[in-house]
């Protein structure tokens, strides 16, 4: 168990640090620009999280498929590409639904009135939509790993 969680663990990680930057940088614009536009201000917190968050994993993933390949003597091709992409929506898409049209914003917009702190409202409702992200995530990339990820046949 120790071992899936470090590959979660450096999947995942670099990702949400990314993310979480993204989330406080795309609410603070929206806010700024939209001042009392707190719908306007949490999806574009989310999507600028899910911008940085999935580039993130894509590229991860792209790099990982080239060495494989490379290592292989094949060449890294589009259709390599919409491998890489049709594994990270099998990884994420039913829980990246709910999560970015639901879950998640309904958060952002509850959560700073409920505290009082912009910040810290969205920094929470980050960390509580994650949970009922990553469990559907890390079920669906384990049982994808061998059929859509394994690129060195």
């Amino acid at each position: 168990m120790k071992a899936k969680l470090r590959e979660w663990a450096r999947r995942y990680l670099p990702a949400e640090a990314l993310s979480v930057l993204a989330t406080l940088a795309g609410a603070a614009t929206a806010w700024h620009l939209a001042p009392g536009r707190e719908v306007a201000a949490a999806l574009a917190g989310t999507w600028a999280g899910n911008v940085a968050y999935f580039g993130w994993l894509l590229l991860q993933d792209v790099v990982q498929t080239r060495r494989q390949l490379r290592a292989a003597g094949q060449p890294y091709t589009r259709r390599t590409l919409a491998r890489n992409l049709r594994a990270l929506v099998v990884e994420f898409g039913p829980a990246e639904v709910l999560d970015s049209l639901l879950i998640r914003p309904t958060l952002m917009v509850w959560l700073p009135r409920w505290l009082g702190s912009r910040n810290t409202g969205i920094l929470l409702a980050k960390l509580l939509a994650d949970v009922t992200f990553y469990v559907p995530a890390i079920i669906s990339y384990e049982l994808s790993k061998k059929r859509l990820r394994n690129f060195g046949e």
